[in-house]
């Protein structure tokens, strides 16, 4: 089993920044990929940005204001989070893939992000 805590998210006024962090603890030796996905309100829960061995990825709506990054000695992943916008409000989920014969995908509870106008 990975367990995946998420902090820092909160409640900011548009254009400003807060940074999430999550912790990944249990079995994970076999860590690979990580990431962050965000559900709002009425909406199916999306990909924000991703990081693998091959790079990362964002979410076009991210992109230039988000960034993933990964520290593999803490086990933690983060998004530093810019330039926020009303619509970057929801429940951000920290997402990991352990892979060991097979490939398993792990979550995180969630930290609710709210921007205000």
């Amino acid at each position: 089993q990975v367990q995946l805590v998420e902090s820092g998210g909160g409640l900011v006024q548009a254009g400003g920044s807060l940074r999430l962090s999550c912790a990944a603890s249990g079995r994970i030796s076999n860590l690979k990929d990580m990431g962050w996905y965000r559900q709002a309100p009425g909406k199916q829960r999306e990909l924000v940005a991703i990081i693998t061995s091959g790079g990362t990825n964002y979410a076009d709506s991210v992109k230039g204001r988000f960034t993933i990054s990964r520290d593999n000695a803490k086990n933690t992943v983060y998004l530093q989070m810019e330039s926020l916008k009303p619509e970057d409000t929801a429940v951000y989920y920290c997402n990991a893939v352990v892979v060991i014969i097979t490939r398993m995908t792990y979550w995180g509870k969630g930290t609710l992000v709210t921007v205000s106008s």
